[in-house]
């Protein structure tokens, strides 16, 4: 699902909203996201799982193109852990 079928997908449950006020559910709660993640918190959602974000250790690399060791700085990068219901409702438990 992408996200033009999700906003769709929300206008079509709740007739009440229009295309545009769902695009601005949907982008409303995105932008909650990342700004949580980027500030260091968590987001969870009960019964869907959990974003965090994991630090990354500064290593060396190599372009695969050329072959050139490169430094890769020590990053940030977001993680997601399923909760249990999503992961019953996967194995069809």
């Amino acid at each position: 699902m992408i996200r033009s079928e999700l906003v769709e997908k929300i206008a079509d449950a709740n007739p009440h909203l229009t295309q545009k006020d769902a695009e601005r559910v949907v982008a409303t709660i995105l932008d909650s996201i990342i700004e949580t993640l980027a500030e260091g918190g968590r987001v969870e959602l009960r019964g869907f799982g959990a974003f965090s974000t994991r630090s990354r250790e500064p290593r060396t690399g190599r372009n695969p193109r050329t072959g050139v060791t490169v430094a890769v700085e020590a990053k940030r990068v977001p993680h997601f852990k399923a909760g249990k219901e999503l992961r019953e409702r996967l194995n069809g438990n």
